[in-house]
């Protein structure tokens, strides 16, 4: 937190199904601090929030509702530029096989002003206006031939799980995913700090961008209107305190609470292509890693002004941590908190479960 001159943090240990540490932090004791996070103030969770639309998406295939080779083009009744994108499945959407590239075209996600001229619709623009502007155009690659991550892919698939279960993607997620779990603060994210949820932190970063909610062209601090935050649902757009996210990961650790063994065994199988160097490979929502036999999975999600991180261990712990701040103006980076917690070596922990405690 000091390197990065973040102010507000949250982490959240379990073992075994039992919540072991819950606890928020902040550096700064001067005035303009922000109050100490409590266990369950709220966060952007940005990225993490694709391994629960994966999640949705399996319990839809799990009822007999979709099959993970359906094509997104009938699904969602596309008719696109490129014909290659006829062969995008469900299950290329979840493991970022679909041929959008983002170090090519950019991300859909976060082309506001570019959507609104070329379209000629105003700000703000919605989910149907950035699917219209990708259909229009080229795939990067072909459908299967090359792991690139997509947030636009996962769009996609909130949009899938609205048309497949006639609920909003929202109403959906909470009522088969969350509530099962008794998790209760989770929902969506807005744009705007006037927006805030109760409960949850303010968001800091170095930059500011152009307003992309409306045409005055106003200079905003970029974690709040710099980006749209209902647009990012599905790939990015979820709240939560990290005693949340590690309670979330029972759905997967506990196999007939949310998702069957079969289900979960899916969402970590290696793909067709995209095991890279050090043996990892992005199932559906989690990035995986065979360990002694068993398998780690863990993501991160980033914006402005949030980063997050979500890890499931074989030696059955899971932890998250939540941070207000995205360092990006420094040469500093993310990638050691991994290391760094999982070379922390503690002699003895507390014997009690805070799980009733918050839930």
């Amino acid at each position: 937190m000091l390197d990065r001159q973040i102010r507000a943090a949250q982490l959240a240990i379990m073992k075994n199904g039992k919540i072991l540490l819950a606890r928020g932090y902040t550096y700064d004791d001067s005035s303009r601090a922000p109050a100490v996070p409590s266990p369950t103030s709220l966060f952007r969770i940005a990225s993490l929030s694709k391994n629960i639309t994966s999640a949705a998406v399996m319990r839809l295939v799990q009822d007999g509702k979709l099959s993970l080779s359906a094509k997104v083009t009938q699904l969602l009744g596309l008719t696109p530029a490129d014909a290659r994108m006829q062969q995008v499945t469900v299950l290329r959407l979840m493991q970022h096989l679909g041929g959008w590239d983002r170090d090519v075209s950019k991300d859909q996600l976060w082309l506001d002003h570019t959507i609104s001229a070329a379209l000629d619709v105003p700000l703000p623009i919605g989910h149907d206006d950035i699917i219209r502007y990708a259909t229009a155009r080229p795939l990067d690659h072909a459908p299967g031939t090359k792991m690139v991550y997509s947030n636009y892919g996962y769009l996609l698939l909130g949009r899938i799980i609205e048309k497949v279960s006639g609920q909003p993607y929202e109403t959906y997620i909470k009522t088969k995913l969350l509530q099962p779990l008794g998790i209760t603060r989770m929902r969506l994210g807005e744009s705007l700090r006037s927006e805030a949820a109760t409960g949850e932190v303010r968001y800091e970063s170095q930059y500011t961008n152009k307003t992309v909610l409306d045409t005055s062209g106003t200079t905003v601090p970029y974690p709040y209107g710099g980006f749209n935050m209902p647009n990012q649902d599905a790939n990015g757009g979820w709240l939560a305190s990290a005693v949340d996210l590690v309670r979330w990961t029972l759905a997967f650790d506990r196999p007939g609470t949310v998702l069957s063994s079969t289900s979960i065994a899916k969402l970590v199988a290696k793909p067709e292509i995209g095991v890279n160097e050090y043996g990892s490979w992005y199932g559906g929502g989690w990035w995986c890693r065979q360990v002694t036999g068993h398998l780690n999975t863990w993501h991160n999600g980033s914006m402005p002004g949030t980063f997050a991180y979500l890890a499931r261990l074989q030696n059955g712990f899971s932890y998250a941590l939540l941070f207000n701040r995205r360092e990006e103006s420094g040469s500093l980076d993310y990638d050691g908190i991994d290391d760094d917690m999982n070379k922390v070596t503690v002699s003895s922990w507390p014997t009690t479960d805070l799980t009733s405690k918050y839930f």
